[in-house]
């Protein structure tokens, strides 16, 4: 039985848990998440704890915040003045917020502070810094 090596696709199946046991994201009740191992388009934790699996393998991938989304970066925390918001968004500490960077890329924002003129936002993945645990079922190697 073949074993899951760099460069294979494969689909596996997954549930994302927090510390405290909350899920974050999960494909249950949707198709298979379908990757190529090695392409970085997940994160490494994830990536690295498919390898050697086998096809209905489960595994349990406790993945540290440095092969996450990282640390929480200081630098990517801004003050805004609250007269660059449209008029009818009311900011809420937890807001999320749509932010497009000078070349066109869209940046998702969260409110972390409401203050009189100005509120903070953080640009952070909003997993920055977060230990996570992924319950993980490979379904298939193509």
């Amino acid at each position: 039985m073949s074993q899951v090596k760099v460069n294979d696709t494969i689909k596996v199946h997954y549930t994302g848990k927090l510390e405290d046991g909350q899920i974050f994201d999960t494909s249950e009740n949707r198709e298979p998440l379908e990757f190529t191992v090695g392409s970085g388009m997940l994160i490494p934790g994830f990536e690295n704890g498919v390898i050697d699996m086998k096809v209905n393998e489960k595994r349990t991938l406790n993945i540290p915040s440095a092969e996450a989304y990282g640390a929480v970066n200081q630098d990517l925390f801004q003050e805004v003045e609250k007269s660059l918001l449209p008029p009818e968004i009311n900011p809420e500490v937890g807001m999320g917020l749509m932010s497009q960077s000078p070349d066109g890329r869209e940046m998702p924002l969260t409110i972390t502070e409401v203050r009189e003129n100005t509120i903070v936002v953080d640009a952070n993945h909003p997993l920055a810094g977060k230990d996570l645990t992924f319950e993980i079922e490979l379904v298939e190697i193509k």
